[in-house]
């Protein structure tokens, strides 16, 4: 079933954006592993939204019912008010997952062309290559390319039928720097001219600068979900840099502390509160030093964040 204009815009955002993708009292289960959990998750038209979570929290299971890839056990996955697989809701949508298999023996401008055939108003060619810095490389064939041109080319696929709502999941691995904040900006184009982007992502620092939204999946639930200054405001964390002769694992026994690694010379400890830490710190290793102590940003907070929840499902269990 399609949505009506009437049907879109009765689920309205807040600020009058209509929602185009949401799970609904979502479970899935495969076989006895519970993937997900009654998940109530909305994206709206125009926002970038960030899924984050640990490796198998639930990220690509969510991605790939919001595809119609999978169906839940319980609950309902819906794009553009309707199904998933209705092929006229498939044409409005493009996806890039780490996934499948794309023939290597053709070359990236034939991908983009047979790609483009399955969507009724697609980007030309040209437009294509150049938003994802294709432009030397159309002849090239993919089993040719080295990981960060294949990574771009996938980009290209998922962008070259002019979709409405866009699914890129981690879409920068493999990519250098200037390659990385090059496709930053072409997915900020992409929003400026009204498309809607989930985005699934390990990269922190890329969630923080392009997502509107940020919701965090932990165990198969959403733990936290807001604006990253409102993510990043959930929790009062700091980090405390300083030279010690304390080890590691006993770092980690301090009460408070949530994450610790070796930072060349020195430790980075992400903390909730650094008084007490830092205290303990002193009382135990006289020869502390260098220390420093600044705020927390969303790396803090997305560790405090699934630590607390970690603890509490094992508190429970």
């Amino acid at each position: 079933m399609i949505a009506t204009l009437e049907e879109e815009q009765s689920l309205q955002h807040p600020n009058s954006r209509a929602v185009v993708a949401s799970l609904e009292s979502v479970s899935m289960n495969y076989g006895e592993v519970r993937a997900l959990r009654n998940v109530n998750f909305t994206v709206h038209a125009g926002e970038v939204v960030a899924l984050l979570g640990p490796n198998g929290a639930g990220k690509t299971t969510a991605v790939k019912l919001l595809l119609g890839l999978l169906q839940p056990n319980s609950g309902k996955a819906r794009v553009f008010a309707g199904d998933p697989t209705h092929p006229q809701n498939r044409m409005r949508t493009g996806a890039m997952l780490q996934v499948g298999k794309v023939p290597e023996t053709l070359r990236v401008r034939e991908h983009i062309d047979l790609f483009s055939s399955y969507y009724p108003q697609p980007m030309s060619l040209e437009e294509v290559l150049a938003a994802a810095g294709l432009e030397k490389l159309r002849d090239r064939k993919f089993g040719d390319l080295s990981g960060g041109q294949r990574q771009r080319t996938l980009f290209a696929l998922a962008i070259c039928g002019n979709p409405d709502l866009l699914f890129l999941d981690e879409p920068t691995v493999g990519l250098d720097v200037e390659a990385r904040r090059s496709l930053w900006e072409e997915i900020r184009r992409l929003v400026d001219r009204g498309k809607t982007v989930l985005l699934s992502t390990h990269y922190l620092e890329e969630a923080d600068a392009l997502a509107d939204r940020i919701a965090v999946i932990n165990q198969g639930e959403i733990i936290a979900e807001g604006t990253p200054a409102e993510i990043k405001a959930q929790t009062s964390g700091k980090r405390i840099r300083c030279i010690t002769e304390l080890s590691l694992a006993s770092l980690l026994q301090i009460p408070g502390v949530t994450d610790v690694k070796q930072d060349r010379e020195a430790v980075e400890i992400h903390a909730r509160e650094a008084e007490p830490v830092v205290r303990a710190l002193l009382a135990r290793d006289h020869s502390l030093s260098a220390l420093e102590v600044t705020s927390a940003g969303l790396e803090e907070a997305f560790l405090a964040l699934t630590h607390d929840n970690n603890e509490n499902a094992n508190r429970q269990n």
